[in-house]
């Protein structure tokens, strides 16, 4: 297996990062999911829903993020590892983050106004307010590149017909596909949010990852957990712990051995993530807020 596999293989989870879906969980129960890693030993228990993740209003705006992985274990070695998981060893250095910039913006309510019979808008003052969005497309391609580098990347686009599906393109005819699993035929994604208090959050996901190459496929799902923590002053900073589970998908060779041992994941990524406002501009959209 080529070096620039392994590295696709091992950012697989970090790639589809900042696009996640609608909300719903138990207070406390993911608070209480960080606190006991790594002693995971088994996929979050996580509701379906539909639509996108809102973030809150202090998210709005365009920012630099540094991510570091501060740690990675191989729960299940020396039985299983995932392809590439020695290799990136070499990003567990404070000198090795990786930088890349990332935004968040608000929905367009008249997207999804529906008219009367008699093609009448609703009143602008009636519209729902706007909501905070992760850019899929535009995070997304700025996190390949800074992963995989720019020569690497041809594209990333989401599925006009599923915006749950995000296709990263390749060279050498590659591609990276990330998409919501559910419990039933309309794979819906799964997702769980809290908010502990206004300047803390705490949001997980599960999704499918599919990485094709012209000879080979391969498949794993990818729960990610992040707790995110908003400070204004001096300057405004979103700091965030992120762990990264990789579970065997039902079709790797491997997965019935994994059952053995109730679904552990084979491999446990921890980052660092560190935010702050993009260089000539603020780190909220303003003109685009609600007034």
């Amino acid at each position: 297996m080529n070096s620039l596999v392994q590295k696709i293989l091992t950012c697989i989870g970090a790639i589809a990062i900042w696009w996640c879906s609608s909300q719903g969980a138990i207070a406390g129960a993911l608070s209480d999911r960080i606190d006991r890693y790594p002693n995971w030993d088994r996929q979050p228990f996580v509701r379906q829903h539909e639509g996108e993740l809102t973030y809150p209003e202090w998210f709005l705006g365009r920012w630099v993020a540094t991510s570091t992985l501060i740690e990675q274990i191989a729960p299940l070695a020396p039985e299983i590892v995932t392809p590439g998981f020695e290799s990136n060893r070499q990003y567990i250095n404070i000198n090795k983050p990786i930088d890349f910039t990332v935004q968040f913006i608000p929905t367009d309510p008249t997207k999804a106004l529906k008219f009367s019979p008699l093609n009448l808008p609703r009143l602008k003052s009636s519209l729902p307010a706007p909501q905070i969005v992760a850019d899929r497309a535009f995070n997304g391609l700025n996190i390949a590149i800074a992963y995989l580098g720019a020569a690497n990347v041809q594209s990333v686009t989401i599925d006009p017909q599923n915006p749950t599906k995000q296709i990263t393109r390749l060279t050498q005819d590659r591609q990276l596909e990330a998409f919501v699993t559910g419990f039933d035929a309309d794979s819906q994604r799964l997702l769980q949010r809290e908010t502990l208090n206004p300047n803390r959050f705490i949001s997980t996901e599960v999704s499918q990852q599919v990485f094709r190459t012209s000879s080979t496929i391969y498949l794993n799902t990818v729960e990610t957990t992040t707790n995110y923590q908003f400070s204004s002053t001096p300057t405004p900073t979103i700091t965030a712990t992120q762990i990264s589970a990789i579970y065997l998908s039902p079709q790797d060779p491997d997965y019935l051995r994994s059952l053995s041992t109730l679904g552990s994941p084979v491999a446990l990524y921890k980052y660092r993530l560190d935010l702050v406002p993009a260089i000539g501009q603020s780190p909220r959209f303003a003109n685009d807020l609600p007034q």
